[in-house]
C-alpha cells in the first residue's frame, strides 16, 4: 500500500517536472522569436530585439542591421537604445581589426 503510494507520488513529481520542462521550452522559444522582431510594428517587440542585439557579437551584418533598424525606427528611445549598441559594436569590431564602417553608409 505504501509503495503504491511512493509510485503514484513519484509519477506525479516526474509529470509535474516533465511540464514545466516542456513550458520552460515553449517560454524561451517564444521570448527568441519575439528578441529577433527587429523591425516588428510592436514596440515591446522591438525593445525586445534590441536587448537580444546588445547581447550579440559585433559583426559587420548586425551593425548594418542596426543601420538600417536606425534609419527605419521612428521612436527617439529606441534610437537612442540602438545608438548605444551600434557604438559598442563598432569599439568592439575596431578592437578585433574588423573593418565595421567600411562600405556602409
Amino acid at each position: 500500500m505504501a509503495s503504491r503510494r511512493l509510485r503514484v507520488a513519484g509519477i506525479t513529481v516526474l509529470a509535474a517536472a516533465a511540464a514545466g520542462a516542456l513550458t520552460a521550452v515553449v517560454v524561451r522559444d517564444q521570448i527568441t522569436r519575439h528578441q529577433r522582431d527587429l523591425f516588428s510594428p510592436r514596440v515591446l517587440r522591438r525593445l525586445a530585439a534590441l536587448g537580444y542585439m546588445g547581447r550579440e557579437p559585433a559583426t559587420v551584418d548586425n551593425i548594418r542591421l542596426l543601420r538600417d533598424f536606425l534609419r527605419w525606427e521612428p521612436r527617439k528611445l529606441l534610437r537612442r537604445r540602438a545608438r548605444s549598441i551600434v557604438a559598442r559594436m563598432e569599439d568592439e569590431a575596431a578592437e578585433r581589426g574588423v573593418p565595421a564602417r567600411l562600405g556602409v553608409a
